[in-house]
């Protein structure tokens, strides 16, 4: 295949995603970043290739945030890859606000965001766009299996089919085999593709009628990727859910967690010697968190 300059932006939509306008307070924040920076940045450090860009979004109103400020200066020291910060909001569509006002606003944060990634996006010809939750974690060779499957094949997008799933808290380990496409998907843009905000809805959208779905809605969550895109589907497991008691809708009881596994593959993902983590939880929370799943 002919070569061409790639830009691989690993996308973390620190806040901005869900309800209450993206953000639960500033204990939630301080807790996010803590978890970001104790296990993702060190899973990232152990990529075998680092030839990517750790792409951070967050609303307008957080550009002035001391924690947000502080952030940034961490990942300034961060020498291991490049980072960036965008600040206006989120870029991909929101499966909490599926309508014609969540479409408008997508289609506006594209347009702002694509303006303060220019500098980083340079002169790249194709963009590939991973989703990388705040949270959890990829095996170390995955950005090097993502490109690699780029290259020789012509894939619109490619994800992990399963994974693991760590207990922050604890270290303990287990297998993670959800029955739906994960959010752990790449996406493959040509240039034009990924800076035009209505061509990118265009050409991450859906390519056949789904349920309520129809021809044309921008991708409505991971579940639906294979449906927008030419996907190819990786059986390795790539990817670790990360629980801690703050997560939004996932934990350690949730019923696509399988066999438990050693600690060893830990190693995989670059945080066995991580400590567990300890964050200020309120009660409520941690009573929720010791209760059976529920759908």
């Amino acid at each position: 295949m002919e070569k061409k300059l790639v830009k691989h932006l690993l996308y973390c939509p620190l806040l901005g995603l869900g309800l209450y306008n993206g953000s639960r307070g500033s204990s939630w924040l301080r807790n996010r970043i803590k978890i970001l920076k104790q296990f993702v940045v060190p899973s990232l450090k152990a990529q075998t290739c680092k030839d990517f860009t750790l792409w951070i979004s967050v609303r307008p109103e957080d550009k002035h945030d001391r924690q947000i400020q502080e952030l940034q200066d961490y990942f300034s020291g961060v020498k291991e890859f490049m980072t960036v910060f965008t600040f206006s909001g989120l870029c991909f569509y929101d499966d909490k606000f599926q309508d014609e006002e969540a479409r408008k606003r997508l289609v506006s944060n594209l347009h702002y965001t694509v303006g303060e990634l220019m500098d980083e996006i340079g002169e790249a010809e194709e963009i590939i766009m991973t989703i990388q939750p705040s949270d959890d974690l990829y095996e170390k060779h995955a950005v090097e299996t993502i490109q690699h499957l780029f290259k020789t094949e012509n894939w619109e997008a490619v994800g992990f089919s399963k994974g693991y799933i760590c207990n922050y808290l604890t270290k303990e380990v287990a297998e993670y085999n959800p029955i739906t496409n994960p959010p752990f998907y790449s996406i493959k843009f040509k240039r034009n593709d990924f800076t035009d905000p209505l061509k990118h809805i265009q050409f991450t959208g859906m390519k056949k009628e789904v349920g309520k779905y129809k021809v044309g809605t921008p991708l409505p969550s991971h579940e639906f990727v294979a449906d927008c895109l030419k996907y190819y589907q990786i059986d390795e497991r790539g990817f670790m859910v990360g629980v801690h008691m703050q997560n939004i809708s996932t934990s350690w009881a949730i019923p696509y967690k399988g066999e438990a596994v050693s600690q060893d593959v830990l190693k995989d993902f670059g945080v066995y010697d991580v400590p567990p983590i300890k964050l200020r939880t309120p009660l409520r929370k941690r009573l929720l968190f010791s209760l059976p799943y529920q759908w």
